[in-house]
This record gives C-alpha cells, sequence and structure tokens, in this order.
C-alpha cells in the first residue's frame, strides 16, 4: 500500500494531546508556527495520567528544590491562560504536607521552601486539628502549610490550551495512532496509517506509549497503575472549599493526598503509591474494584475518619516512572529534531503549562531558556 503524503504542511508535529502535548501545541501556534497535533484516542480520554478532575500544585517541593523555579513559571502560564479563556483552571486552597518531621515529605518540602525563601508554616498536630478539623495527626507527626498551594483542574486545562491552538491555526487529528516516526534527510516523517506526515520536527508527548515511539526509553520507563476514588463524607462541611486544604500525608505505609470537594463530586483522594505494574499502556482499564476502595478507606480511618463515607466513585490512570522519578525533557541525542516531553513520574501536570513552553522552544530551537539540566536523557549514560 502506497500511502499518501503530506508535505512541508506543518513545521512540527506533536503526538500524543494530553496534559504536554496539549500544551506544546498551544505554545508553538502561538508562536506563528505550523502545528499539527495526533491523538490516538478521542480527547479526553481516560486512559492516560491527564484526567480526574483536580491535580495539586504547589511551590515548595518535596522531590527537589530545582523544580521550584519551573513550578514557579508554570503558575505565571496557568494564570496567563485563565485570562485569555476567562476560566478558572488554578484554584488556591493551600496545601497541608504532614508526616514524620524526618520523612520525604516534610523534610524535603521544607528544605525547599528555605533554599527559596517560600511561604510557608509548621503546625503540630494540635494546631492541624484547630485549623482543619477534618484531618487528625498522630502526635510524633508534623505539618507544613504552605499558602500558595492548591490545585489545578487537568480536563479543562487540557481543553483550553487545544480550543486556543486550534484558533491560532494549529491542526488536530483525533483516533490517529502513530506507527512511526523516522527522520529522513532535511526533515522527519510521521507515519500513520493512513498517511505520512513530513515535518521539520516531533515532539513526542505519547504519555505511557512514549517507549513504543521512543525506543531509547523503554529500558528507563514502568508504568504503575493508579486508583483515584471519591467519597461521600459523614460531615460534608469539613471537606469544601474554605474548610480543607488539598493536602498529602506520609504514613507508616502509604502515601495518600486529597482535595477539598469543590464540584460536588465528593471528596477525592489517592494514594501516590500505585497498586501494581503494567506491562503495557494498552493493559490499563477502568477496572478500579474492592481491593482499591478497601486501601484508601482504612487511611481514611486512621487520618480523617469524618470522610470515610459512602464510596462515590472510583477511576484509573497510569504514572509513567523512571527509576529516579525525575521527567525526561530532552531532545533525542542521536536526533535533535525528536523532542522527548516528559514521562513525569506522576508529579508532573502542575508543570504542563511551562514543560508545553520548553518542549515548543526545543523543537524550534533545540534549547530553551529554563533549566532542564535535571531532566536531560544523558543522566543514564
Amino acid at each position: 500500500m502506497t500511502l499518501g503524503t503530506e508535505k512541508n504542511s506543518y513545521d512540527v508535529a506533536v503526538v500524543g494531546l494530553g496534559a504536554m502535548g496539549s500544551a506544546a501545541l498551544f505554545h508553538l501556534a502561538r508562536r506563528g508556527v505550523r502545528a499539527i497535533g495526533t491523538e490516538q484516542f478521542q480527547l479526553g480520554h481516560d486512559r492516560g495520567s491527564s484526567h480526574g478532575e483536580s491535580r495539586a500544585i504547589r511551590l515548595g517541593y518535596f522531590e527537589h528544590p530545582s523544580y521550584v523555579p519551573l513550578v514557579r513559571r508554570a503558575y505565571e502560564n496557568w494564570r496567563e491562560l485563565e485570562q485569555l479563556t476567562g476560566e478558572t483552571v488554578l484554584t488556591v486552597t493551600g496545601i497541608l504536607e504532614a508526616g514524620k518531621p524526618d520523612g520525604m515529605l516534610v523534610a524535603g518540602s521544607l528544605e525547599a521552601c528555605r533554599l527559596h525563601g517560600l511561604d510557608h508554616e509548621l503546625l503540630d498536630p494540635a494546631e492541624v486539628a484547630r485549623r482543619f478539623p477534618a484531618i487528625r495527626l498522630p502526635e510524633n507527626y508534623s505539618a507544613m502549610f504552605q499558602p500558595q498551594g492548591g490545585f489545578v483542574r487537568p480536563d479543562l486545562a487540557s481543553t483550553l490550551h487545544l480550543r486556543l491552538a486550534e484558533e491560532a491555526g494549529a491542526a488536530v487529528l483525533t483516533d490517529t495512532k502513530v506507527l512511526a516516526i523516522e527522520p529522513r534527510g532535511e526533515g522527519v516523517r510521521v507515519v500513520l496509517a493512513d498517511r505520512v506526515i513530513e515535518v521539520g520536527s516531533v515532539i513526542v508527548a505519547a504519555g505511557p506509549w512514549i517507549a513504543e515511539l521512543v525506543p531509547e526509553l523503554k529500558p528507563q520507563l514502568f508504568l504503575n497503575r493508579m486508583v483515584l476514588t471519591w467519597y461521600e463524607p459523614k460531615r460534608p462541611e469539613l471537606f469544601g472549599l474554605g474548610a480543607l486544604p488539598v493536602f498529602a500525608i506520609e504514613g507508616e505505609d502509604d502515601f495518600l493526598y486529597g482535595f477539598p470537594d469543590f464540584a460536588g463530586l465528593g471528596f477525592k483522594c489517592a494514594s501516590h503509591f500505585g497498586s501494581g505494574r503494567l506491562a503495557t499502556a494498552d493493559d490499563a482499564r477502568q477496572d478500579a474494584g474492592p481491593a482499591d476502595e478497601a486501601r484508601t478507606r482504612r487511611f481514611l480511618e486512621r487520618y480523617l475518619p469524618d470522610a470515610a463515607g459512602r464510596l462515590k466513585a472510583m477511576k484509573t490512570c497510569v504514572y509513567t516512572m523512571t527509576p529516579d522519578e525525575d521527567f525526561v525533557i530532552d531532545c533525542l541525542p542521536e536526533d535533535p529534531r525528536i523532542v522527548v516531553a516528559s514521562p513525569c513520574s506522576g508529579h508532573g501536570f502542575k508543570f504542563a503549562s511551562v514543560i508545553g513552553e520548553i518542549v515548543a522552544d526545543l523543537a524550534l530551537d533545540g534549547e530553551t531558556p529554563h533549566d532542564i539540566g535535571r531532566f536531560r536523557m544523558r543522566r543514564w549514560g
């Protein structure tokens, strides 16, 4: 079969239109670049990592202080997206992080806040209970409150990025699987089932499918199945906006995070540690069941007992993990026309607005003013 070829119609192709791909397409289109985005499913699907009502955002970053400048820029870009659309994408609730004082969560966030001069408060369990009566911490725990923390709405954010990208001239193909990415001469061929698109550069933002298109990454990636849960609290007044901040609790054997009920859908919470490995992204299913719910409920009964009412909903998603849990944002060493956009190890959505900017820089210029040294592929040799 001979495939039709679209030559020189586009400068850049973006493969995958979840969090990172939609933001990348927006940043390309707003610069006047002829760009096309492809998505193998329908937009807003629930088989990857970019769905589920809310994602936490915070400045003090326990994973590593070097993330702080990027998340500062992400805040700026989320606010700009709001200005451009009139929609509320980022809501500030504050974020409470709790656990043993020397644990990775509290100690890491405290280090980042002190290093970057970020607003924060250290609270003991009694003060946490006074200010946020839904949360009950053991006496040997400590907590840190960051007033600028909150949540981003992932489904809305991606929709808005794509809407603005199309309004600026970008093309979008859905239900279109990319079969191969082939560097050729002065360009790159993006091979689809029914056509070949020739472009100058490609941004691969395929989430858990990224290793299929960038096999160099395969030895370094694994997929974690994650389950999100929504509950009808026993005391709803303790779990709405203004009563409960976004929170994370590093417990003895699990790490739970959660959000206030801001849309009437229920109190949302999930474990950050996952519930098993997936062999391939195609193995992901909406298959959450009683064992998943029991795990979350056990944690709630210990730390937020008034949350553990009737289960309202569960959803699965996928974390695409690296061994060091840092991102991958880079041009392929063997061909800088192919840009890899962020297997994010479960903490990336908050950065989508700035990662889109960064990978647009890389696709157009081969470099970016943002410091992404921590995320380069050379760290694996």
